[in-house]
């Protein structure tokens, strides 16, 4: 097949007023960024309100191996096939960051026959919502640091900001850093450092915002730092919600594009599972469930990161009820997780699929904790034998999963029918009974446990004496009812990303612990992970170019 991105530019593409029209939004509800691109106004997002909501379907996936599995993939293609059997359906997926754009995991927008388009805007600046946030967040830490420089009256103790500085790029050498100096009419030197924006509580409020009320609400809660006798500062104490909503105000209406089928997609928000939450916008996925009998989104890496985020974090504070889940997997990656080498996968290896088959097995299971029914998706390479692919299905039947095999990134919706059709069975059963892992009055250090061992299989956590003080200093400040965010690698159950497979008996190592108050969670910074990744040895800014027409090439 030709690259993606020249599929994307190959289609015929309907006028996106023409997809609105479709899903009854008039005309003067939409914003246009172009033809193709649209943001939904707020007067008509309110209006919504009183209608009923579709069902709520979440595509997640195996742990993540180099081998690929296609979860964005699959969750297009299964909006498209839901929309071929005659269910209106709308997808909705977040917005792909410049880091791993130009890193080494390149776009989000899907790809083959099931992409979301146009391609290139949607990986590269899209409607500048990324750039309104980072710039939302520097603006805090800039009022910050002047209002430290005018006086302080707050005591601000400045050893203790805590909120530190964003980028939407991979660059390690800003993990850690010295600022303010040159001089006292630069302010006073401390360390300080930058996260990239994906990872920003900007972000996660972003993301989590019922409203614009509700977002200068919760950007306003956001702690910042503490006082010389360890009382906490907010945003609202700085003054700095008011212009931080006016700047997001913009970038809070969701982004209206489509498929290569023309099924409708609300692309809105974007923060990483692995050090954040993981979902689409909180808005996009409400006005889906609005004007759609479906909504399709997805939860960023595997399942015991996006899908227990989004269960736990997303669907438990804005009352979502999700009707099914589907779990992607490839004979590929499971090979992988039985032990095959990349170099390999390309050879029938039935005994090494059988035995990676226990990491979709512990998904499985994770996925059924929350009472949600459960779909497996397989999409099929080249390279699979019919052997492997009845196995995985045969292994799916005997745990009671009906499974099948996706064709979508070679046929559209027309090779992703059989999943549409599962999932329509799963949903109109009526089996679920959506419950979060955990009560919201378990101790923050029980919330942890309970997610090492009952998602990751581990036999503990080991919390630093830091993290520790600092989670019983949250529940002293009234902050203990707040679920948990574990920021972890996405490679494993464990903190190990080389211990693939489903490990189980390990200890999970809690290093630190973040307050979001905003957000509405707390993170816990597990093992090595960092919330300020760095480039690969051979970055995909490498391959990216502007060829003799203008065209960008290498994006993918």
């Amino acid at each position: 097949m030709p690259p993606d991105i020249e599929i994307a530019r190959a289609a015929r593409l309907q006028p996106i007023g023409a997809i609105a029209e479709r899903l009854g939004i008039p005309e003067e509800a939409l914003h246009a960024h172009g033809r193709l691109i649209a943001k939904l106004d707020h007067a008509f997002l309110k209006s919504l309100a009183p209608r009923p909501d579709g069902k709520l379907v979440l595509v997640t996936a195996i742990s993540p191996t180099p081998a690929g599995e296609g979860k964005t993939t699959m969750t297009v293609g299964l909006g498209d096939g839901l929309n071929r059997i005659g269910k209106k359906t709308m997808i909705c997926l977040r917005e792909p960051s410049l880091g791993p754009c130009f890193g080494i995991k390149g776009g989000a927008a899907g790809g083959g026959m099931a992409q979301v388009v146009p391609m290139e805007e949607i990986n590269l600046h899209f409607t500048g919502d990324f750039h309104a946030i980072g710039a939302a967040h520097n603006l805090l830490s800039a009022m910050i640091d002047n209002h430290i420089y005018w006086g302080n009256a707050l005591g601000i103790d400045t050893r203790r900001v805590v909120w530190r500085r964003a980028l939407d790029m991979n660059d390690r050498s800003l993990r850690q850093i010295v600022s303010s100096l040159g001089g006292a009419a630069n302010g006073y030197p401390r360390e300080d450092g930058f996260d990239i924006t994906v990872a920003s509580e900007v972000m996660a409020v972003f993301c989590l915002a019922a409203d614009m009320a509700d977002l200068e609400a919760r950007l306003g809660r956001i702690v910042v730092a503490y006082t010389t006798d360890k009382k906490p500062v907010t945003a609202a104490d700085i003054g700095a919600p008011g212009a931080m909503a006016v700047l997001l105000k913009n970038a809070l209406q969701p982004n209206l594009v489509q498929t290569l089928e023309g099924s409708p997609a609300l692309v809105h928000g974007g923060p990483f599972a692995n050090i954040a939450h993981g979902c689409n916008s909180l808005m996009a996925t409400r006005a889906g469930l609005k004007l759609a009998d479906y909504v399709v989104t997805e939860a960023g890496f595997g399942a015991d990161l996006g899908a227990e985020k989004f269960f736990d974090i997303k669907c438990r504070g804005a009352g979502l009820a999700p009707s099914a889940a589907v779990i992607v997997a490839t004979a590929r990656a499971l090979k992988m997780h039985g032990g095959v080498a990349k170099s390999d996968l390309a050879r029938e290896n039935l005994e090494a699929l059988k035995g990676g088959f226990a990491n979709l097995d512990r998904h499985i299971g994770n996925l059924r904790k929350f009472g949600v029914p459960v779909v497996a998706g397989v999409n099929r390479f080249a390279a699979d034998t019919e052997a492997e692919l009845a196995l995985i299905v045969g292994e799916c039947a005997r745990l009671g999963v009906e499974a099948h095999v996706a064709t979508h990134f070679a046929e559209g919706s027309k090779g992703s029918e059989n999943v549409a059709r599962a999932v329509v069975r799963a949903v109109e059963g009526g089996s679920a009974k959506f419950a979060p892992l955990y009560p919201d009055a378990m101790p923050l250090a029980d919330k942890i446990r309970a997610v090492a061992r009952e998602i990751y299989g581990a036999a503990d956590v080991a919390i630093d004496a830091k993290p520790s003080a600092d989670l019983k200093a949250f529940e002293a400040l009234g902050f203990g009812h707040l679920p948990v965010c574990i920021a972890k690698t996405q490679y494993s159950f464990s903190t190990d990303p080389n211990l693939r497979g489903a490990p189980s008996g390990h200890t999970i190592g809690v290093r630190e612990a973040r307050l979001s108050a905003g957000a509405g969670f707390v993170v816990a910074v597990c093992g090595d992970i960092m919330t300020m990744p760095g480039l690969p040895r051979e970055p995909a800014a490498l391959r990216i170019h502007l060829d003799a027409e203008g065209l960008t090439q290498g994006l993918f």
